[in-house]
């Protein structure tokens, strides 16, 4: 399969420029994808960006990282329905770092190789850019009502809030990003979500008007959940690639947990399994959905190429320990306990302990509920266990003879947030 031919079939192509795939049959291609510096990590949301440039730098061609530090400065307003917050240099500098490394993870940047992959920032071609010069040379070539006509702009500009003329501009200095890698490292594709379609048009536009180029693109679908909830939003936020921001075990988790629908759609997207084994593994699924075999194989292949094996291993260990139905915390070994990765710590005082204190009252005061009146309806509502036995008495008393190995409580909250509690 062509890398066109597969990305259709993975469900990862939705709009595409004519003549891309025949420019990818005819030579070795840079492309490149904008990534948003807003946060020091990325999040499960730039996976599917990742995974184009992965593709790409797979089928041959020289993959390209574009990390907007100027246009971070300014703010995209695709898909969204008010202004974002703008951020200043020094946090700018900090993110980009910090993406770089993670985006050093997973593409190939050994220069020796003619595909190596490249990281830019737009903030070095944007800085000594005047503004007189800038809407001189690239604004008279892309008219308004060119830039009206755009989904992204109509629909801020109809709408209640309005849209500033920093945003406005938007899609003209992504446009230019397009156009100086196209001058400057022969870029000749850009790709990106669906809702930047817009914006990557504006650059091919750009580039046919200013230099008589031609430039290609093509958008893979924006990510929905069946139950119509944003995908990669939990309870606790986002899933953040970052392990010290979301661990390895509830990144597992998050992909364990997700719906049949959407495994049989996300083990196409997000990992690199070839077609006759998914296909092999949607069949077996489907003899025996409650085996969760697709669950199982898309949070093993995903957490394996974003944290490594050893922190899949150690997710899996966890998640056996903490789910098993059979399993008496009281056999755990107390190494076995503070080894539990991605369950949240806390600590509750011992002398608090010895003395008894009513189950309400330490969930609140342990953090684990944020108050007693919702601590006292999970308990009501038989959401609360305590070292695996279920607890529905807003009376019981907790107190030391519940440690294990006199220092640790084990606590559930709901089906999958566990809290081990340490007595000091």
């Amino acid at each position: 399969m062509t890398i066109i031919e597969e990305l259709k079939w993975r469900g990862m192509l939705q709009d595409i420029m004519p003549g891309t795939e025949e420019q990818l049959a005819r030579e070795m291609t840079t492309g490149y994808i904008g990534f948003d510096p807003t946060a020091d990590s990325l999040h499960i949301g730039s996976l599917v960006p990742i995974l184009l440039l992965v593709h790409l730098q797979k089928a041959g061609h020289k993959p390209v990282a574009l990390v907007g530090g100027a246009t971070g400065m300014v703010g995209d307003p695709s898909g969204k329905s008010e202004e974002r917050n703008l951020l200043d240099e020094q946090t700018l500098k900090h993110n980009l770092q910090a993406v770089r490394k993670q985006l050093e993870k997973y593409l190939d940047f050994d220069q020796a190789k003619a595909n190596a992959a490249e990281m830019v920032n737009n903030f070095d071609w944007f800085r000594e850019m005047l503004f007189l010069d800038f809407i001189r040379d690239i604004g008279k070539h892309i008219t308004v009502n060119y830039m009206m006509a755009k989904d992204s702009v109509k629909k801020r500009i109809e709408g209640t809030t309005g849209m500033s003329f920093t945003e406005f501009s938007y899609q003209l200095v992504q446009g230019y990003d397009f156009y100086w890698l196209y001058k400057n490292m022969d870029c000749k594709l850009q790709m990106g979500g669906s809702d930047q379609w817009g914006n990557i048009t504006t650059g091919a536009e750009l580039i046919r008007r200013k230099i008589g180029g031609e430039a290609f693109a093509f958008t893979c679908p924006l990510l929905t959940k069946a139950d119509g909830g944003k995908f990669g939003k939990t309870e606790k936020g986002n899933i953040w690639l970052d392990p010290l921001k979301t661990t390895p075990f509830h990144f597992y988790q998050f992909w364990l947990n997700a719906t049949d629908e959407d495994a049989e759609k996300w083990i196409r997207i997000f990992t690199f399994l070839p077609r006759n084994e998914i296909e092999l593994l949607e069949k077996e699924h489907q003899k025996n959905p409650s085996s969760r075999l697709l669950q199982k194989s898309l949070a093993r292949e995903l957490t394996v190429f974003i944290h490594g094996q050893e922190e899949f291993e150690q997710a899996l260990k966890t998640t056996e320990k903490l789910f098993n139905p059979s399993l008496d915390p009281g056999s755990m070994s107390e190494s076995d306990l503070f080894g539990l990765e991605g369950i949240v710590r806390t600590t509750f005082s011992v002398v608090a302990l010895q003395q008894g204190i009513d189950l309400v009252q330490f969930l609140a005061e342990s953090g684990i509920m944020p108050s007693k009146g919702e601590a006292r309806k999970m308990v009501l509502n038989g959401g609360i266990s305590i070292n695996r036995k279920k607890i529905d008495d807003i009376q019981y008393s907790v107190g030391t003879e519940l440690l294990l190995h006199g220092k640790y409580i084990l606590v559930q909250k709901g089906r999958k947030n566990y809290y081990l509690v340490e007595a000091r």
